[in-house]
């Protein structure tokens, strides 16, 4: 519908500027369609934000879940990636510098190095996503067979270094705080600052220099294989679970005593000093309970230490894990073993991350019980 203007003639009434069209309807004057696509994203956007207004914690874990896959898709491309970048071939290596020029042709069109670099990722990362990581470039055998025999001695040495470290960490920083600016205090401050301060490698030297060689009550090398009994097992790793305990103990047990000894100057610790209760009755029932989230992110970043740092304790201790094989495969460039062992350890370093924030988040009365 139009209107005469006093001096301009007509003038559109429905908002729009002479001579356009109106948004929506299209040149026929019949009003325009809604896009789909339009109306399910908006759909979807509402969806998600009612879903995060109703149910935090679980958009939270969600939200965790989704970012630890991303980051695990980045990762194996980085580390595909980088061993694509490494100078050298592992052709040339295994054939030798007097190898022609046809041999090494010929290798690598068996081993499938011709191909895209793109074509190959895709083709090990479908491959991976199945458990099956390919054949080793050295041995012929199956990678995903090795690892797991590897993986399983690593994950025993890994969770009876662990089942020591943490109760003993924290039993550690619960007496420091109890015995604060005190003799047992500073005793432990300077023992775990020394153990800090040590390298992994110069610490099993010199566990195997006492233990082993002086006094001869430890074994060395450390090493295990399936028809040895549970016991001589324990006896083997002892010298690497003591290694691993000493190397991780000192940043958890420093951690724990921070987190308490900050919760302790609060009101209710206050008022529980008041009520006159025991000074140990206040930091394990009181104090602790409260401390725990940030416990609970160093003790998974130290448990994911003992996995994925065990590279250097099993070559010094010629441990047969997951580290051993992944070092023996870099020195014969077995890219699909590197590959593999690679990609293992991120994915026990990403989702012990993981799995930290997500019992954070579940400590968190906040979040347990939104109003």
């Amino acid at each position: 519908m139009m209107e005469s203007g006093p001096m301009t003639g007509p003038v559109p009434t429905d908002g729009t500027a002479d001579g356009a069209h109106p948004r929506s309807a299209d040149l026929s004057g019949v009003p325009a369609k809604p896009n789909p696509a339009d109306a399910q994203g908006e759909l979807g956007g509402t969806f998600w934000r009612r879903f995060i207004f109703r149910r935090p914690l679980a958009a939270l874990i969600l939200q965790r879940l989704g970012l630890s896959v991303g980051l695990l898709f980045a990762v194996s491309l980085m580390i595909f990636g980088g061993i694509e970048a490494l100078p050298g071939d592992f052709a040339t290596t295994y054939l030798g510098q007097s190898a022609t020029p046809q041999a090494v042709e010929n290798i690598r069109k068996d081993l499938g190095l011709d191909r895209p670099w793109s074509e190959r990722y895709l083709s090990w990362l479908g491959g991976a996503v199945q458990g099956d990581f390919g054949t080793s470039w050295a041995s012929k055998n199956s990678v995903g067979e090795q690892i797991a025999k590897r993986l399983g001695n690593s994950l025993f040495l890994a969770f009876f270094a662990a089942i020591v470290s943490v109760p003993l960490a924290v039993g550690l920083g619960m007496l420091a705080v109890q015995f604060r600016n005190r003799l047992p205090d500073k005793i432990i401050n300077v023992v775990s600052l020394a153990a800090i301060s040590l390298p992994e490698f110069f610490v099993g030297y010199l566990l195997i220099m006492f233990f082993a060689v002086k006094f001869g009550v430890a074994t060395f090398p450390a090493t295990v294989y399936d028809s040895m009994s549970f016991t001589e097992r324990l006896s083997a790793i002892a010298l690497p679970v003591a290694t691993l305990v000493l190397v991780v103990l000192a940043h958890m047990m420093r951690m724990t005593r921070a987190a308490i000894l900050n919760v302790m100057s609060s009101a209710y610790v206050e008022t529980a000093e008041l009520k006159g209760l025991g000074m140990f009755r206040i930091i394990a029932r009181h104090a602790a309970p409260n401390a725990v989230a940030p416990v609970i992110n160093v003790i998974a970043l130290n448990l994911a230490y003992l996995v994925v740092g065990v590279v250097v304790v099993e070559v010094v201790f010629v441990y047969p894990g997951m580290g051993q094989y992944m070092v023996d495969a870099v020195t014969v460039r077995d890219m699909p073993v590197v590959q593999a062992c690679g990609l293992i350890f991120a994915a026990f370093y990403i989702f012990l991350n993981m799995a930290a924030d997500i019992l954070a988040i579940l400590a968190n009365p906040r979040l347990r019980h939104p109003r």
